[in-house]
């Protein structure tokens, strides 16, 4: 049987294909480059560049977008959040993201514990609509803040409770789906009745399940005794779901399928019961290898859930100052299996004893603790969950790459194939940090892969040829959750041989006759170093920038490549970071970090975004970043889009004009400062008739209303304040934004005033303070940015004047100041930085020992983390302000000297001593 792999007819241009989709009902159509930059690439190492991505709302939508792309020729791949890691959600036809738009529950039945649900689901949406009944879905990847449904059953996601509750296909009821020629049916388990009943009338349907059930029938030996062996053998099709002992359940033979069968139109789901109680006990072990050997004794724990496994390996490339100091209170060793037992509350205590004492008996245990704290158990669990993101930079900081993810072995075998796996590594050349879920002998691992020359091409085969053969030989799987797509799949005949390959192929062509779904990907596969995101053949344009990105070489098109697609910006509901606050509120890859990222790599390769610097569609991706910086530190790799942001549009507008609103924005400090000279003149003009011109003119939308200066600035009714308190407890500094300083947005009789402390001093920074430089805006204060540069900080209007002095300084150096006494602060005293926790302190900044060597924060400039609503550019020779006034904050920093550091870390979130509006 011949599966042809290459598509008929001459594709349209894609004017004219956009123009089609959209007569055919395909939901929003989108073929500009933008985004088909964002979607050609997923979390994996490979990249299409789709011709077209397509947002469909309904599920007639769905079948239509189907129906349209068969009759042009173009093949389909399904995506959700884009965070599969093997490639097999990205494609060069058309790509289906169901995220955005095709993602309601569709019924929720307590009773039945099912729910129906659309494939663009997430995972942690549907979690929420479960949880008042006390049910939950019982697979939870890593990703489940914004892993989708529909990207679960393409590849038959598990996550760390698939010991307890299964895998995503075995908590899969029905399935309805379409095929690429337009056949709609419903899927599940069927009965010999129900199967003959269906061959009898015709149909479509009918001639499908007859071919699949002749297929289970002529052989089944072989599906029973070289198919679902152990629960993570994962790659290839699921044929042994269609034994007659597994009621021929087409429904969960789709599951793993990877899209290639059929396009999943909705899902009914299995719900389990939520435990009545948690517990977490955490294992030391003097490396991972004994780690694995202790996993067999360990699951014969009836109450444990999951066992997940972190290597040293991966922590030590954690610099996030809360996650090291939780790292820094693991038990003593160089591994740490997190062992989680579930069940009523009084029996967890004997279960995690009695898990410990077996654990003493094992070779290189080192130490144990019982997690009793529900806020520490998830603070570890953080560490694991951020594995996938950690591990993509090694602790020397080269780049670590996917390929072999997530090969699963017997957990019996672990140990072993560990340790062989680690002479495989040395043998070639390579490194990487492991992890993974040793209770199901699931290992993950990222590898410093040089993608960048001809000779780590090669390796990059030869390793994951050489691995495939271990693997094998441990009887294991080379996927067991992530699924094969590209980067596996041409691997599968040395784990399965040609009986089982044939088989595959036959499954295939009953479902896809046309090879329309996700061609490529499992049977007939493409190559597994072709389709390279990263290539010698495809060098970066020469790019300078301004800024110095030294964590990256001083190489743009590296920094932008930090990002690897594992879609932690995507997460729909806060997760104890704020990014990405855009995408939160429009749900689009556009907003997101990683779609920014995206075109700006595409932008520093100049092949689908081809006008560099000038680009309108990276400028407009670029339009509601709001410079938070909220991604240098939330995101696992460290992506600063803020960075990115700043250097992308100091040369997009080099010697041009900027829009209106750059200039009325920017220039809004001054302006704003002549205005409290005679706010009512100025009150009265703009609100005016003359009003709709001013806006127009600054350009401003004629939806906002002009701000109104305020008759007194709070600064001087501030000044003029008699002080409350004794300030027995030390000084406070207020840190006063522009607009809430100018702006009828503070009461000095009412409520809105700014809380009086009352143990303090208050005072706000003397007005000589703009004309006199006294430190780095970085000196003293946790920041969020990688790339220090002085065109990088954030400013107010007062601390303008002060940064442009020390413009050319390292931003890490600091000016004298005149008067020590005048500005002090509470981490320029030496009890501070000597009591600072060591977790909040930077590695390359000593404790200090006197006030002058740390003479404190700028009291002109502030903290990084206050997110403040307007930045500075330089250019050509002089700086452009920005302002961005939606955002207005007022600050007040409260402290003593002993606590200072761990207050601006975020170690004390108590709103008395660091609060903002």
């Amino acid at each position: 049987m011949t599966i042809s792999t290459e598509r008929t007819g001459s594709a349209p241009e894609p004017a004219e294909l956009a123009r089609s989709l959209r007569r055919a009902d395909c939901g929003e159509v989108a073929t500009d480059p933008g985004r088909l930059a964002q979607y050609s690439a997923d979390a994996s190492n490979y990249r299409q560049v789709p011709r077209a991505v397509l947002f469909p709302r309904t599920r007639q939508q769905v079948i239509n977008s189907v129906a349209a792309c068969r009759e042009l020729g173009l093949p389909v791949t399904c995506r959700g959040a884009g965070t599969s890691t093997s490639g097999q959600a990205v494609g060069s036809g058309v790509v289906l993201d169901f995220s955005r738009f095709y993602n309601r529950l569709l019924d929720l039945d307590p009773s039945a514990r099912q729910a129906t649900v659309e494939p663009g689901i997430v995972l942690d949406d549907l979690q929420a609509a479960a949880a008042p009944h006390g049910l939950l879905f019982g697979p939870d990847p890593s990703t489940h803040s914004r892993c989708t449904i529909g990207g679960m059953i393409g590849n038959n996601a598990c996550g760390s409770h698939s010991f307890a509750w299964g895998r995503t296909a075995e908590n899969v009821v029905e399935l309805e789906v379409v095929t690429y020629r337009g056949t709609v049916m419903t899927v599940g388990e069927m009965t010999r009745e129900e199967i003959d009943q269906a061959i009898a009338e015709g149909g479509e349907r009918g001639a499908l399940i007859g071919r699949l059930h002749e297929l289970a029938q002529a052989d089944l030996e072989l599906l029973r005794t070289r198919l679902g062996r152990f629960p993570r053998q994962v790659s290839g099709y699921a044929l042994e779901q269609l034994l007659p002992e597994n009621r021929f359940n087409l429904a969960r033979a789709l599951v793993g399928a990877e899209g290639t069968c059929a396009v999943v139109l909705s899902a009914k789901l299995r719900l389990v019961l939520a435990p009545q109680d948690r517990s977490l006990v955490v294992f030391g072990f003097t490396d991972a290898c004994e780690a694995a050997d202790a996993v067999p004794d360990l699951l014969r724990q009836p109450r444990l859930v999951a066992l997940e496994c972190v290597d040293q390996a991966l922590t030590d490339i954690v610099t996030r100052p809360q996650t090291r100091a939780t790292i820094e209170t693991l038990p003593t060793g160089r591994a740490w299996l997190f062992a989680e037992l579930a069940g009523p509350t009084g029996e967890l205590p004997a279960a995690g004893a009695e898990l410990v004492a077996t654990a003493r008996s094992a070779k290189g245990f080192t130490d144990a603790e019982i997690v009793a704290d529900p806020r520490r158990a998830k603070s570890l669990w953080r560490i694991r969950e951020d594995g996938v993101g950690l591990a993509t930079r090694l602790p020397d900081g080269s780049q670590a790459w996917p390929g072999w993810e997530d090969a699963a072995v017997p957990p019996a075998r672990l140990g072993a194939y560990l340790r062989e796996l680690r002479s495989l590594f040395e043998r070639h050349g390579l490194s990487g940090a492991v992890y993974g879920h040793f209770g199901e002998g699931c290992l993950h691992t990222r590898i410093n892969f040089d993608f960048t020359t001809e000779h780590g091409v090669g390796v990059f085969r030869a390793f994951l040829t050489d691995a495939a053969t271990l693997v094998t030989a441990h009887g294991g799987s080379l996927s067991g959750e992530h699924g094969d797509g590209q980067a596996r799949s041409e691997l599968l005949p040395m784990m399965y041989g040609p009986q089982v390959m044939r088989m595959f192929e036959h499954f295939k062509h009953v479902w896809d006759p046309d090879n329309g779904l996700n061609p490529g990907m499992i049977v007939h596969p493409l190559p597994l170093d072709g389709n390279l995101r990263v290539t010698p053949h495809r060098p970066a344009l020469p790019l300078v920038t301004r800024l110095p990105f030294h964590a990256d070489g001083g190489d743009f098109a590296k920094a932008t490549r930090r990002c690897v697609g594992v879609g932690k910006c995507r997460s729909a509901t806060p997760q104890g970071g704020v990014m990405c606050p855009s995408y939160r509120v429009t749900r689009d890859e556009k907003d997101s970090t990683r779609g920014r990222a995206r075109l700006l790599y595409e932008m520093t390769q100049g092949d689908v975004i081809t006008d560099g610097w000038r680009s309108t569609d990276v400028r407009d991706a670029l339009d509601l970043c709001l410079s938070c910086k909220g991604c240098s530190v939330d995101c696992p790799v460290g992506v600063d889009v803020a960075s990115y942001k700043s250097e992308f549009l100091y040369h997009h507008y080099r010697r041009r004009f900027r829009p209106a609103s750059h200039y009325s924005m920017g220039w809004l400090p001054l302006l704003s400062r002549i205005a409290a000279r005679m706010p009512k003149a100025v009150n009265a003009v703009t609100s005016s008739r003359l009003a709709p011109l001013i806006k127009r003119a600054g350009g401003i939308a004629a939806e906002r209303e002009l701000p109104r200066f305020a008759d007194r600035t709070f600064l001087s009714w501030f000044r003029a304040r008699a002080p409350s308190g004794t300030g027995e407890r030390g000084r406070v500094t207020l840190w006063v934004e522009l607009l809430a300083d100018r702006t009828p947005g503070w009461d000095p009789r009412g409520s809105r005033s700014p809380p009086s402390p009352r143990p303090t001093a208050i005072s706000t920074p003397p007005p000589d303070s703009t004309r006199t430089p006294h430190c780095s805006p970085r000196s003293g204060w946790t920041t969020r940015s990688s790339t220090p540069d002085v065109a990088d900080w954030p400013e107010t209007s007062a601390s303008r004047r002060a940064t442009t002095r020390c413009r050319g300084r390292a931003a890490s150096r600091c000016c004298s100041p005149p008067s020590a006494k005048r500005h002090r602060t509470p981490s320029s005293s030496p009890t501070a930085s000597a009591a600072a926790p060591r977790s909040t302190r930077r590695p390359t900044e000593p404790a200090s020992t006197s006030p002058s060597s740390s003479p404190g924060p700028c009291p002109t400039a502030p903290p990084r983390c206050l997110s403040p609503p307007h930045r500075y550019e330089r250019r050509a020779g002089h700086r452009r302000s920005r302002f961005r006034a939606y955002q207005a904050r007022l600050a007040v920093r409260l402290g003593e000297p002993d606590d200072a550091i761990t207050t601006l870390s975020g170690g004390n979130d108590d709103p008395a001593r660091w609060f903002s509006r």
